[in-house]
């Protein structure tokens, strides 16, 4: 789940009596810290923020990347936060400020869909809920808030990776080939980037059957205060109530639910 305590802009003061410090874990979870308040941190700005040297930076940071807790951006020279650091803290840009000025706007979602809504935001290639409205359907797509999926498989990751420039989705997916989910899922680069032109020119991003079968979404941008909190609000529903016109007209029906509208980068 995204949420937990506020983290600021430095440490804690308080350190860890130095006799009983794992020193290599001491470091790791000080880079963690960082992640907290910083959109993303090279190798040598890691290094020089913790006085180690860079390649102990560069061992802390693969290792935390191994284990979800970091991401490579997408100019492929640094790292970001990873969803296994999302789920147990709350970077900077998805903090109690953000979250109850689009409580809102996801209350007047779901009235205006009927359908399961939720703000995502693009971690890495990974899009990741963080906050949503169940349906009131009986028949209804459950709300899956921390939960992340791969980005090119659904809507509010198409929104979230038509933001960012060619050269950095290349960076984000350098195989031409991309992992499948369904058989409707997008396994292409090539027609990726395509979609995402489409994704600019329109304002919106469908998801047919490409992350779970029988399950479509559509989704929209949110414009908020900075990249890191760049956010996507996304409609699902059961295939049979998400056909094109459906998903067509629920785009137009979340674009009328962010008003006012929140505070543009």
């Amino acid at each position: 789940m995204i949420d937990g305590r506020m983290y600021g802009e430095e440490a804690p003061s308080s350190a860890p009596a130095r006799g009983y410090t794992i020193e290599s874990l001491d470091t790791g979870l000080r880079l963690m810290q960082l992640f907290l308040t910083q959109d993303s941190l090279t190798v040598s700005e890691a290094a020089r923020r913790l006085g180690i040297g860079r390649s102990t930076a560069h061992r802390v940071l693969s290792t935390l990347e191994g284990r979800g807790f970091a991401v490579r951006d997408p100019s492929g020279r640094g790292y970001e936060a990873g969803s296994e650091l999302l789920r147990l803290g709350r970077p900077a840009g998805f903090g109690t400020a953000v979250r109850a000025q689009l409580s809102a706007v996801l209350d007047e979602a779901v009235r205006r869909t009927g359908e399961t809504v939720q703000s995502a935001a693009l971690i890495g290639d990974q899009v990741i809920a963080t906050d949503g409205r169940e349906s009131p359907h009986p028949v209804r797509v459950m709300l899956e808030t921390g939960r992340a999926h791969p980005a090119h498989t659904t809507a509010a990751g198409k929104v979230l990776l038509a933001r960012m420039t060619v050269d950095q989705v290349c960076a984000l997916y350098p195989q031409e080939q991309l992992p499948a989910l369904t058989p409707h899922t997008l396994v292409s680069r090539t027609v990726l980037l395509a979609e995402l032109a489409e994704v600019r020119e329109l304002g919106r991003a469908f998801s047919r059957g490409e992350s779970v079968l029988g399950l479509n979404g559509v989704a929209v941008p949110l414009a908020v205060s900075g990249r890191r909190d760049r956010l996507a609000l996304s409609a699902s529903a059961p295939a049979d109530r998400g056909d094109d016109v459906a998903l067509a007209e629920r785009a137009v029906q979340l674009r009328q639910s962010v008003a006012p509208p929140m505070e543009a980068p």
